[in-house]
């Protein structure tokens, strides 16, 4: 790591960027991760077709936003160049994070402190530098199989299915009810068309938003945040749903958009994530895991998110 990568606190550049873009759509609550999946899916890489994780699916998806990019895929420099493309003269690139495990030493234990140092090691935060594929030149992007809405929609319905999840329809309130360990939907009448989507994509949504609360359960992730984030830890467990449903709605293809119901929560999550630099990654990160833990669900009859 060189001297300006140790100077620069990428933790604070990445929030940072986020809460504007979050502070950008407070007025009508429509929040990057809303803007983003629906128009690219998730960000991928160029070079390995993976896709991005966690917080840098969010950093990507207003890096394109801000500037324009219309593509879903990224690479860095050397990325591009390895696949006989040049990035163009003056574009600048895009800055994501990933961590390296470190073992611990004397001469870093008071530099750095995260959970595991428990275990001997800790995680190193790393900056790169990743341009979309709008800014290069001599890459022709791979051709991909667009779904009909009746596919996508299929799809989706076979993914919730393979969950196992139980669902109750009734009602005008979507919910998770952790006691009885069983998702609430209103029927699928109550849901209209809007603007980023159709009704039924709206359902579906919803209730991405629900499963992502049910892997929380103590039986299967047994994910609570109260330890990290005390008193804002219900917001919080709102964000990791939010966050979840937009990496699904992205990865199944359907549209996302802002729900009013959860507007209450934008000033807590933006005073978590002004007081602690952190928030918007562990956040993200919970939000992966759980569209992970959804995901494997899907391996034993072949669907896949």
């Amino acid at each position: 790591m060189n001297t300006s990568e140790r100077r620069r606190d990428i933790h604070r550049e990445i929030t940072d960027r986020i809460v504007a873009a979050m502070e950008r759509g407070a007025e009508t609550f429509d929040m990057p991760w809303h803007r983003g999946g629906t128009t690219q899916g998730r960000p991928a890489n160029a070079l390995s077709r993976r896709p991005y994780r966690g917080v840098n699916v969010l950093a990507l998806w207003i890096a394109a936003e801000v500037n324009g990019y219309r593509s879903g895929y990224w690479g860095t420099y050397n990325h591009w160049k390895l696949l006989g493309a040049q990035v163009k003269k003056g574009e600048k690139a895009s800055l994501i994070v990933f961590y390296k495990e470190v073992e611990r030493t004397a001469k870093n234990r008071e530099r750095e402190h995260t959970e595991e140092m428990e275990k001997g090691t800790y995680l190193l935060a790393r900056a790169y530098w990743v341009f979309n594929a709008d800014q290069v030149k001599g890459w022709i992007p791979p051709e991909q199989m667009q779904k009909g809405q009746a596919e996508v929609l299929q799809h989706a319905e076979a993914f919730v299915r393979n969950t196992g999840a139980a669902i109750r329809h009734g009602g005008d309130r979507a919910s998770y009810h952790a006691a009885g360990d069983y998702i609430a939907m209103p029927d699928r009448s109550r849901f209209v068309m809007t603007s980023a989507g159709s009704a039924t994509e709206g359902y579906y949504a919803t209730l991405l938003h629900e499963l992502t609360h049910w892997t929380a359960h103590r039986n299967r992730m047994a994910r609570n945040l109260s330890g990290r984030f005390g008193d804002h830890a219900y917001a919080m467990e709102e964000l990791v749903a939010e966050l979840g449903a937009s990496f699904l709605c992205a990865d199944l293809g359907i549209s996302i958009a802002p729900r009013a119901d959860h507007a209450g929560y934008l000033s807590s999550w933006l005073e978590v994530l002004k007081s602690d630099k952190k928030a918007i990654f562990t956040a993200a990160s919970k939000a992966h895991q759980a569209t992970e833990y959804l995901a494997g669900l899907q391996q034993e009859t072949g669907v896949a998110a």
